[in-house]
Order: C-alpha cells, then sequence, then structure tokens
C-alpha cells in the first residue's frame, strides 16, 4: 500500500473510478426520490414502494462478499470493468420493469456488483497515494457518490418528473458503460493476487473489529436513510410544497453530503475514531431536529443539509476497515459497502413500519436519531475491546 503502479496517472484513475461513485450514488439516491412517481405509476402505496429501495439494499448486501471472495484473484482493472457491465444491465432491466415484482427483482439485480466495486475501487486508490493520505483520496473517489446527490439525483428527479420515472434509470445505465470505457484507459493494469482465495478472504469474518466496525455502518448509517428515503414524500405531504422543490432539496442535501464527506476524511487522516464519534453525535442531533422542522421549506433545507453531513460517516469506516482486516482487505472492503446497505434496508424499513403505523412521515427522524445512537454505542464497545486487548502490551512495554 502507498506505492505507485506502473505507468498509473493518480487523478485521471480518480477519475475514473469517481466516475463509477457517481452512477451508483445517482442510481441509489434517485430511486427514493423518485418513490412517489413509480409509486403512483404501478399503484402501490409509500411504504410498499419502499421495499424497491430494500430490495437494492439487500442486492449489495448478498453480492458485495460472494463476488469480492470468489473474485479477490482477479485482476482489479478487470473486475471494475465486469462489475460495471452487470451494474448497467441491471439498470437498464429496471427500466423496463412492467410491474412492481419485476421492479423487485431488477434492483436486486443492480445491487449485486455495487458493494465489490466501491471495495475495489478502494484498495485500488489506497495503493495510489502514501498512508496520510489514504483516507482523502477515497474521499475524493466517493465524492462521485456525493456530487451525485447534488447534480445526478436531482437530475435524474426531474427527468422522472418530465420524461418519467424509468428514464432516470436509464442514464444509470449509460453512466455505467462510461465508466468502463474510463476504466479501460485508465486504471492501472495489475496482474490480480495468485495467493487469494475464498478462505483467506473469509479470514476477515474471524476478526472482532471487523464484524463491530461492519455494525457500526449498518446501524449508524440507518439513521439517514430512514429520513432521506420518504424525504421527498414529506416535501409533499407534510411541507406542503410543489414536487418542482424536490430536486432542489435533493442537492441541498447532496451539497451537505460532499462537504461532509470531504471534512471527515479529512479529519479520519489525523484522528480517526474521535471523526467516527463525532460523526454520530452529529447525525443523531440532526436527525432528532428534523421532526420540529419539517413544516417549512426554509428549515425543512436546513435540517436536511445537516442531516446530509452526517453521510461523512463512511470514508473514516472504510479506512478502518482496511486497519482491521488483516490480509482479507477486497472483503472487507466490499462488505462495508454491504453494511451501509444494510442500513439503507433497515432504514427505510423502520421508517416505513413508522409512517404505517401512524405516527406519520415526520416519525422517520426519531427512527433515524435511535439508529445513529445505536451506532455510536457499538463503536464505543469497539474501542473498549481495542483498549483492553492492547493494554498488557501497553504494559509489557513500560
Amino acid at each position: 500500500m502507498g506505492q505507485r503502479p506502473p505507468h498509473a496517472h493518480p487523478a485521471l484513475v480518480l477519475f475514473a473510478l469517481a466516475v463509477g461513485a457517481f452512477a451508483i450514488g445517482t442510481t441509489e439516491f434517485a430511486s427514493m426520490s423518485l418513490l412517489p412517481f413509480f409509486a403512483r405509476d404501478l399503484h402501490i402505496d409509500a411504504p410498499t414502494a419502499g421495499h424497491a429501495i430494500s430490495a437494492y439494499a439487500l442486492g449489495v448486501v448478498a453480492g458485495a462478499p460472494v463476488i469480492a471472495a470468489f473474485a479477490a484473484r482477479l485482476p482489479r482493472r478487470k473486475l471494475l470493468i465486469g462489475l460495471m457491465a452487470m451494474f448497467a444491465v441491471g439498470n437498464a432491466l429496471s427500466a423496463l420493469s412492467p410491474d412492481y415484482h419485476w421492479l423487485l427483482l431488477f434492483r436486486f439485480l443492480s445491487g449485486l456488483p455495487h458493494g465489490a466495486y466501491f471495495g475495489v475501487a478502494a484498495l485500488v486508490t489506497a495503493g495510489l497515494v502514501p498512508l496520510e493520505r489514504r483516507a482523502l483520496a477515497i474521499a475524493q473517489v466517493m465524492s462521485g457518490l456525493t456530487i451525485a446527490t447534488i447534480i445526478g439525483v436531482p437530475m435524474a428527479n426531474w427527468m422522472g418528473q418530465v420524461l418519467g420515472w424509468r428514464s432516470g434509470f436509464l442514464v444509470v445505465a449509460a453512466l455505467a458503460i462510461l465508466t468502463m470505457t474510463l476504466v479501460a484507459l485508465y486504471a492501472p493494469r495489475d496482474k490480480g493476487d495468485p495467493d487469494a482465495s475464498p478462505m483467506r478472504e473469509l479470514g476477515a469474518l474471524g476478526r472482532v473489529q471487523v464484524w463491530l466496525t461492519l455494525l457500526t455502518g449498518a446501524i449508524g448509517f440507518g439513521g439517514l436513510f430512514a429520513v432521506y428515503t420518504y424525504v421527498a414524500s414529506t416535501m409533499i405531504e407534510v411541507t406542503h410544497v410543489s414536487e418542482s422543490w424536490v430536486p432542489v432539496v435533493l442537492a441541498v442535501f447532496g451539497t451537505g453530503m460532499t462537504l461532509g464527506n470531504l471534512a471527515a476524511a479529512w479529519l479520519a487522516d489525523r484522528a480517526l475514531n474521535r471523526t467516527v464519534i463525532g460523526v454520530l453525535l452529529w447525525s443523531a442531533a440532526s436527525l432528532a431536529l428534523f421532526p420540529l422542522m419539517a413544516g417549512n421549506i426554509w428549515t425543512l433545507s436546513l435540517s436536511i443539509f445537516l442531516i446530509g453531513m452526517g453521510g461523512g460517516l463512511g470514508t473514516p469506516l472504510q479506512a478502518r476497515l482496511m486497519d482491521v482486516a488483516g490480509d482479507a482487505q477486497t472483503l472487507a472492503a466490499a462488505l462495508h459497502h454491504s453494511a451501509f446497505n444494510i442500513a439503507n434496508a433497515i432504514g427505510p424499513l423502520l421508517g416505513g413500519m413508522a409512517i404505517a403505523a401512524g405516527y406519520g412521515l415526520i416519525s422517520t427522524g426519531w427512527i433515524g436519531c435511535i439508529l445513529s445512537l445505536g451506532g455510536l454505542t457499538i463503536f464505543l464497545l469497539a474501542i473498549m475491546l481495542e483498549r483492553r486487548a492492547a493494554q498488557p502490551v501497553a504494559i509489557a512495554c513500560e
């Protein structure tokens, strides 16, 4: 790690990988913003339509460990191209879904390559820069995802209103094809790892710190998704603004997420654990404020911006996984995105249950706050166990 592969141009490699992140971010978050439109077209209610979001997330959860474990030996450049090809096909099929049940299947298929792509991209990125710049470099790739929430998601939402929700998925398929081209041109040509094997990768699952870091993301990040999934419905039914406001507020969320991602990465290169704790506390506070601020478009926008900044949690947790995973880097990096998409499944599910139980759309904020505090509790447990394990070593050295 930290050694630059021959013939690699770091800026161009990061750009190519960021375009893929932009495509994934567009489909992941645009699906949520398009929820009212495909719910209406497919004649289902909002909580039921939220299952399509969960189906994508479950595809990520299922695909990431399987692909990472069995493809770890492959050259990373070829693997990235193949994953984007799968992603393009899944989103094109989503656009052609004849009914709700087919949409569920195609969203699941679209999610399969998601985690493995980000995991492999993070490893390629970390190999291009010195260790002390690792988190920031990963954040630059992840900025493709966050910028998608500023540009790609509002664009897809606008297209959904004007051309129909299916057009949003077609745009994502085109972006995936563009990513394949850029990765083929600029990613370093590697020979793969002949010593990699499924069993070696699965060794990561025997490490308690890997599990606790994954659980921190799976629970702690669920709060953001609990609110974001239903923000368009909240604006229409609670804030009582026109649908034309939805892309604007989504862009506000994306701006917050982009700034939070870069700020958290900068801090993580200096104090990793304290950054994770700070972001989780920030998320809990901003989500708790959401029910109090949802009634007015200006206060709602501010609330969504603050919640978006909590999206900076991803990069510090990715860096921590690299530190605790040992030689099972590919699986651990991919499982990071499985964990975040468990959050993407849990958040909409619990938020939808609260709505269906009659607590209203704003109740998603309280659900989100509880999830963020749950993630914080798990991470504090991880730190405590880590310090206990290190204590005998410290005493012996004195």
